[in-house]
Parts: structure tokens; sequence; C-alpha cells
């Protein structure tokens, strides 16, 4: 399947922002890196598989859990992702890390390279999640290890719906495909896990994760993270004219205000986990 030309555009915009907030983004979710690292036993001297790595993460926290002996590579279809990505390894002296432009459902790895491979809210914007996932039991060594996360439904990530409620009073959004590239593809228990059965992956589960997201940013900063990531939000906002795109930011900020604590933003966040091995005898 071609690639969505829409949503590397998307995402090529995006990614000078995802570089600019990499730290914080990486703090906010290092809970979700924690739970793949452990349903994919990621462990040292370990070769692992990073999809749709963006500016490197959860690649570059996976290095130090692999050391030395270990290598972790990241694969982005975006290039500006894979430079950004390039260029915090360096910026780190991680040097078991590397980066690499290609497309989950054409690896540029030969069969049986990895012991793991995850990815950290990628897979629901594969053009074919399918095809992908049957290209990383190929790369996988027999009885490898995968786990993807994804979100839950919007309702139960304020993350998402803080911000994009606001925004929707004031512009109209039509409804997505069902199988449309989104951060809430496979929001539906069993939908993602469905495909991992269908391609062949081992002893596939899927599991609820309830955390925290938490940032020591303000909530105005975290305002203008949510637009700077989000392609969406941002275009949506730029056909706003100045008087109405202050009233959206009081409002947005006044929703946001239920998060804000001493420390910073704190958001209640579910996700699921998908994990699953490739066949031994493969």
């Amino acid at each position: 399947m071609q690639p969505d030309q829409e949503v590397i555009n998307r995402w090529t915009g995006s990614a000078p922002f995802w570089e600019k907030h990499r730290e914080i983004i990486c703090h906010m979710f290092a809970p979700v890196t924690q739970a793949l690292a452990e349903d994919a036993h990621v462990a040292p001297r370990q070769v692992v598989l990073d999809l749709a790595t963006g500016p490197g993460e959860p690649a570059l926290t996976l290095s130090a859990l692999v050391g030395p002996e270990g290598k972790i590579f990241g694969i982005d279809p975006i290039p500006e992702m894979v430079a950004a990505a390039r260029r915090a390894a360096e910026c780190l002296g991680a040097t078991n890390a590397q980066f690499e432009v290609a497309f989950a459902d054409h690896l540029p790895f030969p069969n049986n390279t990895f012991d793991a491979a995850i990815s950290r809210f990628g897979i629901m914007f594969f053009p074919s999640s399918l095809d992908a996932i049957r290209e990383i039991l190929r790369v996988l060594k027999p009885a490898g290890n995968l786990a993807f996360a994804v979100w839950h439904f919007a309702e139960r990530n304020p993350f998402h719906y803080s911000l994009s409620r606001v925004i929707d009073r004031h512009i109209d959004s039509p409804p997505l495909a069902p199988d449309a590239p989104d951060a809430f593809r496979f929001a539906n228990p069993g939908k993602l896990l469905k495909l991992l059965h269908e391609a062949g992956v081992a002893d596939a589960r899927e599991r609820l994760l309830q955390f925290t997201i938490q940032a020591p940013i303000s909530i105005e900063d975290f305002f203008q993270l949510r637009l700077d990531i989000s392609d969406k939000l941002r275009g949506k906002i730029a056909k706003l004219p100045q008087p109405q795109l202050a009233e959206v930011k009081r409002e947005a900020l006044a929703s946001l205000s239920e998060f804000s604590t001493p420390e910073g933003i704190s958001f209640p966040a579910e996700i699921l986990i998908l994990t699953g091995s490739k066949h031994s005898s493969t």
C-alpha cells in the first residue's frame, strides 16, 4: 500500500515542534515507554526496533536499557523526524542508537534481526497496519516480542479532549472514516488485537493501562505545546479570526485549569497496550 501523503505532510509540518518539545514529551509519556519496555521484555544486549520513533523516542530512552552491548534502531517515514532523532542521539552520546527513514510495512532489515519491536502511538497512522505487523514479524527473531501502545477512547483522555472540544465548538469538524489514520483509530478494545491475530502474532494480548501524564509546565505552555505538535489543531486554529482565537484560548485555559497543580499539569490517561511474539518455529 502506498503511504498516505496527507499523513506524511501533516507529520512533516509537525517535526520541528516535536523536536522543540522532545524533552517534555519524553517526560509526559515516560510511563508508556516503561510499559512497552516491560511488556516487550527489553533487556541489556538486545537489538530493538522502535517504529515511528519521531524525534527519537522511546528509542533513546531504551538505548540506556539495552546498554553499550545492545543496539536500538529507530525508523520513521519523515526525514525531518529522523534528522531530529540523530541530533538528539549525538547530543546525548547514544552511540548504540541508529535512525533510518523507513516505512513500517517495508523495513530495510534482514529476516530475524530483532529481539523486540515496539511502537508508541505509531501504529494508528500506518497506511496498512496489518501489512506492518506482518513485516515486523518478519524482522523479529523467533520468539521475539512486540509491544504497541495506542490511545483508548478520547473521552477518557483529557490530554486530547480538554483542547479539542473547545476548538470544535468554534469550527465544524466532520467525522472521520472508521479506519482513517488518527490517534483513536484503535481506541476500541479488540480492534487492533484482531489484526495481531490475523497477522499471525503468537500469544497476542491486550491490556488497559491507566496512568498520569505529568509535566512541570503551566497550562499556558501546555496550550501552546498541544497546538505545536498537532497539525490538525494548528490547521483549525489558523482558520479563526484574531478575536475568535482569543476567545478559544480563554475557553481552553479555563478547561485546562482543573488539570493544573503546583508542580505543573497533570492529566489522567488511558491507553491500550498490545503485546505478542513471533512463533518460535518461524
